[in-house]
């Protein structure tokens, strides 16, 4: 995800102090750094390249947030599988785009979002996004090569 649409994906979320998070495809984990820098509780931040799954570790050491951001290196449908009990306030999905799994995709959504809790969901820009069902749409941001859809758990 590119620095503006990072910037403006917090711009549209406001206020997330003492929200607890899911960072779904962490990468090397801006996204879950900028929430804790912006107030976040906690995040748990999920990846399974290795490379990443360093960085992610060297950042988070570097910044001393690990009292902050838990790092999984996991499959992120094992550890789906795995967790199913684990329900977050707001959740990121910014899957790699040539390994778009929408099943896996809306299975996160429905087991991980707390009811009342919010999905974000970086997408193809050209590509008419998914529905989640049990989600409303609240905002669908179109940034050229990609969009972001905020959803709602009703």
């Amino acid at each position: 995800m590119s620095d503006k649409v990072r910037g403006a994906l917090f711009n549209i979320l406001g206020d997330i102090g003492g929200l607890i998070l899911l960072d779904a495809f962490a990468g090397s984990g801006a996204l879950s750094l900028e929430a804790v820098s912006r107030g976040a509780k906690e995040v748990v931040a999920i990846d399974k390249d290795s490379p990443a799954h360093k960085i992610l570790e060297q950042n988070v050491k570097e910044l001393g947030v690990s009292d902050r951001i838990k790092i999984i290196r996991a499959n992120s449908s094992g550890w789906s599988q795995n967790n199913q009990d684990k329900k977050f306030d707001l959740m990121f999905l910014d899957p790699p785009y040539d390994q778009l799994q929408l099943p896996l995709l809306k299975t996160f959504a429905e087991r991980h979002v707390k009811s009342g809790g919010i999905l974000v969901l970086s997408y193809p820009g050209k590509s008419t996004a998914p529905e989640f069902e049990n989600f409303k749409i609240i905002a669908n941001k179109n940034y050229g090569d990609s969009q972001l859809v905020f959803c709602r758990k009703v």
